[in-house]
């Protein structure tokens, strides 16, 4: 039923279409033709207004040849840079780009395998339900397609995103997160001829660092400061310094936790130096700490799941419950109500210039969505 070479085909012009965040349109409209030609109803929401793409949420409606309840599938339309100019190359069943740009495996791989899956469903007269395709925009700066996608497009209450690597692998825990941003305002001076007159920004936010515990905290939790900046020159004592990080946890209070032991590590180096050397009400701590995305937590029992592992076991493959230390749109999904597990296409190495992917793990991602669906179709 399956067919690789078409497979192959349809996943090397999809990732030499363009679409790096905020820039999908292009592709979205060549999708779209692609899915309208399958007999889906199409919609585009409004959140590229939101997000500053050229395009929103795409949405393919396929109401089925059987009753069913709908059923979800997701993937993500926008890619990282380098992503302009993609040539993919296959040798060896391994795709990858020629060289100085990423591939585009991320998530374009699930595209294509969710392209095939459909054309298996209506050339071999399959049965299956109602599909909701939820193709989103700007998943890569911050899952913002996901978080402005407008739900009252779809019915689907569960359903599977396809954003992983291991195809024998069904995501169903994934932490939440907090993205910070601290702002040490302090004082300039010239740092030869009177550095006793400024307030060293970066040095304060050195010391608030210092006392931090980074990387993994346990086995639920992380934390990490990924950014600093600040500073103009070595002659000038820096005024400015902005530090950003995150923490994830699949632990609520966890994350709260180690979130506010951040924040007060950086209030206590603040306060502590204004009780001996205060200049003009400075220095300055500005704080911002922003919900990232939420956690995901599904059942191994839930139905989402057992129809995947069910679908393994009739492909003779053993479907393997995992917890994952990345989000999805996943998260976002199940926060709206919709169970949506996460499952693999065998893409590796992503948001780099050596990512690939193996075209026997894309026949194997698409074998497992065509038998998800047409269980699905009978249950």
């Amino acid at each position: 039923m399956l067919n690789k070479d078409r497979l192959a085909e349809t996943f090397k012009c999809l990732v030499e279409i363009d679409s790096v965040s905020r820039e999908e349109g292009k592709f979205a409209e060549e999708i779209k033709k692609v899915l309208e030609s399958m007999g889906a109803r199409i919609f585009v929401d409004s959140a590229g207004e939101k997000t500053g793409s050229d395009t929103g949420n795409l949405v393919a409606k396929f109401k089925g040849n059987v009753s069913a309840p709908p059923l979800l599938i997701n993937a993500h339309m926008d890619t990282v840079q380098p992503g302009k100019g993609i040539k993919a190359v296959l040798k060896n069943g391994i795709f990858t780009s020629d060289g100085p740009t990423i591939l585009g495996a991320d998530d374009k791989s699930a595209i294509a395998v969710i392209l095939e899956t459909l054309k298996v469903l209506k050339e071999n007269e399959l049965q299956y339900g109602p599909i909701d395709l939820v193709l989103t925009i700007c998943e890569e700066i911050g899952l913002l397609g996901a978080k402005h996608f407008d739900s009252s497009l779809i019915d689907a209450k569960f359903g599977y995103a396809l954003d992983a690597t291991d195809v024998d692998g069904i995501i169903v825990r994934a932490p939440a997160a907090n993205k910070l941003e601290f702002k040490i305002h302090g004082k300039d001076s010239h740092a030869g001829a009177a550095p006793e007159k400024g307030i060293n920004a970066i040095l304060l936010a050195s010391k608030a660092i210092a006392g931090l515990e980074i990387g993994r905290i346990d086995r639920e939790t992380t934390c990490n400061i990924g950014i600093i900046e600040g500073g103009i020159a070595t002659n000038i004592v820096p005024n400015l310094v902005t530090v950003k990080g995150e923490v994830r946890s699949h632990d609520k209070d966890k994350l709260k936790k180690v979130t506010d032991d951040i924040v007060s590590s950086f209030k206590d180096v603040i306060e502590n130096f204004k009780k001996t050397a205060s200049i003009d009400d400075l220095p300055r701590l500005e704080i911002s700490i922003e919900k990232d995305f939420p956690n995901t937590d599904i059942p191994e029992d839930h139905p989402t799941v057992k129809l995947a592992v069910k679908a393994g076991k009739n492909l003779g493959r053993k479907m393997i419950c995992k917890t994952t230390g990345g989000g999805a749109d996943a998260n976002i999904f199940y926060e709206m109500g919709i169970i949506t597990c996460v499952l693999g296409t065998g893409m590796r190495d992503m948001h780099t210039v050596r990512e690939h992917v193996k075209l026997d793990d894309m026949v194997k991602a698409t074998e497992l969505l065509i038998e998800i669906i047409k269980l699905h179709a009978n249950s």
